[in-house]
């Protein structure tokens, strides 16, 4: 450990393997919140301590504490579901949460307004259906991503059991969570101890992300993660992948020596080694990297501090053989295809737009209830998807008319008239008004926008050109801005940077156009540039392939050149 560890880092090494004083905390009933060192660790337990910032001037005004509550994010390795855990999650968060299910960018639940007192029932309840929040967040290898269509690939499902081994083999082995949460009753086939003889007792300095994906499609956008691996397929035969290290998204305003970063492809792995792989990059970092300051603790720091020669050099010797060269591959798509597929086996697939991944009932919108009604009878899988969007999988051939009409008799049947590819492509992040980290609004505002970029679209004939937008609320980048077409991340209430020029399968970050601007000036900037594309595209050209030949910004070809 470094001679000056980060405030987290002394925590970490006092938590007797993530305990720290939450058992106290949870019984202390004068306030809302945890301690103040407990608020780190139960991001190990998947839960992130928040306030309603709505709230807060009010709440102050009259001497009451902020309305303190938790999200708790719950693990789905490989994005599938059961129709079981689908129900449970919607109890639950009927019962504790704030009647919402959050779908997120790495294929996980998301229960937001739980109240510390049903904390520990939340938990219990959807571990009953073998779904845990163990490693949700928290300095630790993150949920496994997978590409989640089955019927896109003969390899689908030996990729998925790749991923989730990948993540039974990363997940802690402590026995807090079982001790805290579960009164002592362990749920997993991991074996669990008091020892972590691949983290060691501070973990990461830093979270961890992992994800697969099969070409041509890059739904999971693996460059992104601090591991990417590509499948790599001959005559329906998964032979291994591709492996692609150091990616991650996230900065920080005013400091340009922050900056997000995409993976480099180092070689290949047979199928049989991708878990030890997996394994000795995450040793890699857990030794090498930067323990003083969060903010250059991710590995993708690591291998620019060390260079990639070096980092690779450590990597074969950890793995005792050199990687082989990469294969070739070609991916040609970011997004998900929408509505009604079929496979060779007579099952159908059905692919939902959900907007900013929000599961919930509106007026005229009973998503939430109709997908209920569902699960009942669906005997496949829901599947999330890593652009927030859900799949009803594996659906038998007398179900499909009969979830249909489900949908459409709750007014969530997919319909075309706000339904352009623009916002099909849309991600959003939380945002206000429960994450902490938030300058401006992005899930509940981007709709909004898109209500007015879409007259735009249509008038220019653009309704059904796949052009990536995504927005969050501050520079973190969890809905993956710098991996838009059309990026904005909050800078302030109600301003935005706007960012151009990403590739649509997702090998090319954006680059910096114009700053702080408010609604009036985004659409002031994208009309023109929208008009023009239509105009003076070349065939199948991408929007960001398009601002990049005009001039309107520079390609952005690593990391270290995207503040230029």
């Amino acid at each position: 450990m470094s001679s000056k560890p980060s405030e987290v880092e002394v925590v970490k090494d006092a938590s007797n393997y993530l305990r720290g004083s939450i058992v106290e905390s949870l019984g202390n009933r004068i306030t809302g919140a945890l301690n103040h060192d407990d608020t780190h660790l139960i991001k190990f337990h998947g839960s992130y301590q928040q306030t309603d910032r709505d709230l807060d001037s009010e709440r102050k005004r009259q001497k009451l504490e902020p309305l303190f509550s938790f999200m708790i994010r719950v693990r789905v390795p490989g994005g599938a579901a059961t129709a079981p855990q689908w129900q449970r999650m919607t109890e639950l968060s009927d019962e504790y949460g704030n009647g919402t299910i959050k779908l997120t960018t790495r294929q996980a639940f998301q229960l937001h307004g739980v109240l510390k007192r049903d904390l520990k029932s939340t938990i219990q309840g959807f571990n009953d259906v073998l779904l845990d929040s163990i490693a949700g967040c928290g300095d630790v290898n993150r949920n496994v991503m997978c590409n989640p269509n089955p019927h896109e690939s003969a390899v689908h499902q030996q990729v998925y059991e790749a991923a989730t081994a990948i993540s039974a083999h990363l997940t802690p082995r402590t026995t807090a969570y079982w001790e805290l949460w579960l009164n002592g009753e362990q749920q997993t086939t991991t074996e669990a101890a008091d020892e972590e003889p691949i983290y060691g007792k501070t973990y990461l300095p830093r979270k961890f992300k992992i994800a697969l994906a099969i070409p041509p499609y890059n739904d999971v956008d693996i460059f992104a993660n601090d591991i990417g691996l590509i499948a790599i397929e001959e005559n329906g035969r998964l032979l291994g992948f591709n492996v692609a290290v150091g990616g991650g998204l996230g900065m920080t305003f005013g400091m340009p020596e922050t900056y997000p970063r995409l993976a480099d492809l180092i070689g290949f792995v047979p199928a049989d080694k991708v878990v030890e792989l997996c394994e000795k990059v995450v040793t890699i970092q857990r030794d090498w990297g930067n323990r003083e300051n969060r903010k250059f603790s991710r590995l993708k720091y690591t291998i620019d501090r060390v260079g990639l020669p070096v980092f690779q050099a450590e990597l074969n010797q950890r793995l005792g053989y050199d990687l082989i060269p990469a294969r070739s591959y070609r991916f040609e798509s970011s997004s998900d295809a929408f509505g009604w597929s079929g496979d060779a086996q007579g099952l159908s697939h059905l692919t939902l737009f959900i907007e900013g991944g929000r599961i919930h009932d509106l007026p005229g919108y009973g998503l939430k209830t109709a997908l209920s009604e569902i699960a009942n009878f669906h005997t496949g899988d829901f599947r999330l998807t890593g652009n927030q969007n859900l799949i009803l999988a594996n659906i038998e051939a007398t179900h499909r008319s009969r979830i249909q009409a489900i949908l459409e008799a709750h007014g969530a049947w997919p319909g075309t008239a706000r339904q352009t590819a623009l916002r099909q492509n849309s991600l959003a992040c939380v945002a206000l008004n429960t994450c902490s980290q938030a300058f401006a609004e992005a899930e509940r505002y981007l709709p909004q926008l898109l209500d007015k970029l879409e007259t735009v679209i249509r008038t220019h004939g653009l309704a059904q050109a796949g052009i990536l937008i995504r927005m969050t609320g501050c520079p973190n980048g969890c809905a993956r801005p710098y991996l838009g077409e059309i990026g904005l991340v909050g800078k302030a209430p109600g301003r935005y940077n706007l960012y151009l020029g990403a590739n649509y399968a997702g090998e090319r970050l954006n680059k910096l156009y114009r700053e702080m601007l408010d609604e009036e000036g985004i659409l002031r900037e994208l009309t023109p540039l929208l008009a023009a594309y239509a105009a003076g595209r070349n065939q199948d050209e991408r929007f960001g392939d398009f601002v990049i030949r005009q001039g309107y910004v520079a390609a952005t070809t690593h990391g270290l050149n995207f503040h230029n």
